[in-house]
């Protein structure tokens, strides 16, 4: 999902915010903080999207043709994007 880059600015701050009031973490620079978190939101948007990708690729190579939307697209969706993940290190 492509986010713009108003709304990876909101997720970044708002986690920020969020961790510093929870008492989770201690900022003591937020504007570095918050350019960090940014390129963090992003980059894990970025992957998200090239994960996506892969997986729709691997449905679409399957010769029977699964019609996206339908109960077995979406297994499949859920089963290889779990797989793409573990690949990647991101799952366990």
């Amino acid at each position: 999902m492509k986010l713009s880059e108003a709304r990876i600015l909101f997720l970044a701050r708002e986690s920020l915010v969020h961790l510093r009031d929870e008492g989770l973490a201690e900022i003591p620079n937020f504007t570095t903080a918050l350019r960090v978190a940014r390129d963090l939101v992003a980059e894990w948007n970025e992957k998200g999207d090239e994960i996506d990708a892969a997986v729709r690729r691997k449905i679409s190579s399957i010769k029977r043709g699964i019609a996206e939307g339908s109960n077995e697209w979406a297994l499949l969706y859920k089963r290889y994007r779990d797989e793409e993940l573990r690949r990647r290190g991101i799952l366990r």
